[in-house]
């Protein structure tokens, strides 16, 4: 079997199926976009049980990873992590509440004109704790991604930037 060939799978059932049952329809997209709905499935539970064994929820993860990218002093307004983090701002005030109570952040006052804005700030114990669990859940990533070579993990990641790009623009018309 050459190496782009796999065996069958159900996605190319579903395909077939509809290629018979609905002769002229545009089924070539199923193989893409079935695939990528059942792959974030198995992605996101894979994620949520991975982040258990890993004792952070991932909310926690995604709030500490935010400022931990932002670099030093892993300072950020909600509303830039929200934006980063790709929530809404109701999302990142209870990770930011979680966080706070578990010593991972805190919440201050920021210098703007009218001391009312609100900054969120990694701590000590947050930045090491981030950095625990991300490198670990670096490495099981690549385990995920282990039956790809380099050049297929590249090319995908260049494909679906490009596909998400175009997703991205639709919703923004």
């Amino acid at each position: 079997m050459a190496q782009d060939e796999q065996a069958r799978d159900a996605v190319d059932e579903i395909a077939e199926a509809w290629r018979r049952e609905l002769p002229g329809a545009p089924v070539e997209s199923i193989g893409v976009i079935t695939r990528i709905w059942r792959i974030a499935h198995l992605l996101e539970n894979d994620r949520r049980a991975t982040m258990q064994r890993l004792g952070m929820e991932v909310s926690t993860r995604s709030l500490l990873a935010t400022l931990r990218r932002a670099g030093h002093p892993y300072v950020l307004a909600p509303s830039e992590i929200a934006r980063r983090a790709g929530v809404s701002a109701g999302a990142v005030s209870q990770w930011v509440s979680r966080a706070e109570r578990d010593g991972w952040v805190v919440r201050r006052r920021g210098a703007g004109a009218d001391g009312r804005a609100v900054e969120v700030t990694l701590t000590d114990a947050g930045r090491e704790r981030i950095d625990a669990v991300v490198g670990d859940l670096l490495e099981h990533e690549a385990e995920l991604v282990a039956g790809l070579d380099e050049r297929e993990v590249a090319r995908l990641g260049n494909l679906l930037r490009r596909l998400m790009a175009g997703l991205e623009h639709r919703n923004d018309a």
